[in-house]
Formats: structure tokens, C-alpha cells, sequence
């Protein structure tokens, strides 16, 4: 009997181990279909001028739970682009997150998704840059456009604060350079993001 039970518990082991080798199942950003799009209303002697801008190759993965960190450097924005050559002082900071966001979303809902349908979820935001870390509750849209693939969109109206971005000192130094000496107070964001699923070989 004891040598069955050892016998058992192996295989058990052999189970767990066989389980554990096999590829999970993960979701990720797609960076070329992942990106952010921003409405900030210069404020000038003409009057108010709204101007696009974009943070494009949004790019981070998920854990088992969900947890999805996601860097934000300065080189994945449009700003780069119209600034050209940047000063020496602000061109180290390209590669460096300015902020960093964590948040969690339900992959088992997710999984139960049929394609075509849609699901809202109030994630919640951490978001750190420096030594400032802020959360907020934003209601988001998952839509499975495909067998392994979500679309993700605000599902409601999100703006950020213009003032506290003109008192952050490294934005406030981009904004600077890009022309704007005011902003209005409200700057629109709207979230276009494509999650995809992948296996670990």
C-alpha cells in the first residue's frame, strides 16, 4: 500500500510538473495598434486653438491576475517629432518613463467574451511619475474584435487636469518647447488600445 500511495503521489508530481511546462496564456498590448490621443487647448492672443497630440506603441503585459504595468516615455509621442533634435539637457529623458501605469483587468471575463461582444469594467489607474503617485477610476471597454484579440476604449468622456500638467516640471518643460505658455484647463484623452492574446513557448 505504501509503495502505491508513493507510487500516486508521483505521478502527481509528474502532473504538476507537466502543468507547469505547458505555454499559459497571456494578454498583451500591441504596440503598432495601441496608442492615446490627447486635445490640448492652447490659449493664445487669438483665442483658444485645440491641438492633437498622440502617445503611440503603448507596449506591456499582463499577468496571470491581470496586473498590467505600462512605462510611458517621451520618445513614444508625437513631441519628438515636431521638436526635432532635442537639447542635450531634455534628450536623455527620451528613453526614461515619465510615468509609469498599473492597473488590473479581469482576463477570465475577458476569456469569456464571444467575439463581437463587449463588456464595460471600472479599472483602477495607479499612476506614478517620480515620487507623485495619483489613482483614479476610469470605466473601460473591452470588445473582442477577433478569437485572441479586445479592443480597449474609455467607455465614457476622460479629461485630465491642464493646470496640473503645466505644474508637473518635465511637462511643463515639453509643453515650453512645444509653444505653449497656456492650456486650458481641461485636456481630452481617448484610449484606442488592442489586446492581444499569447502563448509562452
Amino acid at each position: 500500500m505504501k509503495r502505491l500511495f508513493s507510487s500516486f503521489s508521483l505521478m502527481a508530481l509528474g502532473a504538476s510538473a507537466l502543468l507547469f511546462t505547458l505555454p499559459l496564456a497571456a494578454w498583451e498590448l500591441d504596440p503598432e495598434r495601441s496608442r492615446v490621443s490627447a486635445t490640448v487647448m492652447q490659449i493664445g492672443p487669438d483665442g483658444p486653438i485645440p491641438r492633437q497630440h498622440e502617445v503611440r506603441r503603448l507596449s506591456g503585459s499582463a499577468d496571470n491576475s491581470g496586473t498590467l504595468e505600462l512605462p510611458l516615455r517621451l520618445n513614444q509621442s508625437d513631441v519628438v517629432d515636431r521638436l526635432g533634435p532635442l537639447p542635450p539637457w531634455l534628450a536623455g529623458i527620451t528613453e526614461r518613463p515619465m510615468a509609469t501605469l498599473t492597473t488590473r483587468f479581469p482576463p477570465e471575463r475577458l476569456d469569456q467574451l464571444a467575439v463581437g461582444d463587449s463588456l464595460v469594467e471600472t479599472l483602477t489607474m495607479k499612476v506614478q511619475s517620480g515620487s507623485a503617485m495619483r489613482e483614479e477610476s476610469l470605466p473601460v471597454r473591452f470588445t473582442k474584435t477577433g478569437r485572441d484579440q479586445v479592443q480597449v476604449t474609455n467607455a465614457e468622456r476622460v479629461a485630465l487636469d491642464g493646470q496640473a500638467l503645466m505644474a508637473n516640471p518635465t511637462l511643463r518643460s515639453v509643453l515650453l518647447l512645444l509653444g505653449y505658455e497656456q492650456i486650458g484647463d481641461e485636456v481630452p484623452v481617448s484610449l484606442d488600445a488592442m489586446l492581444v492574446k499569447t502563448r509562452d513557448s
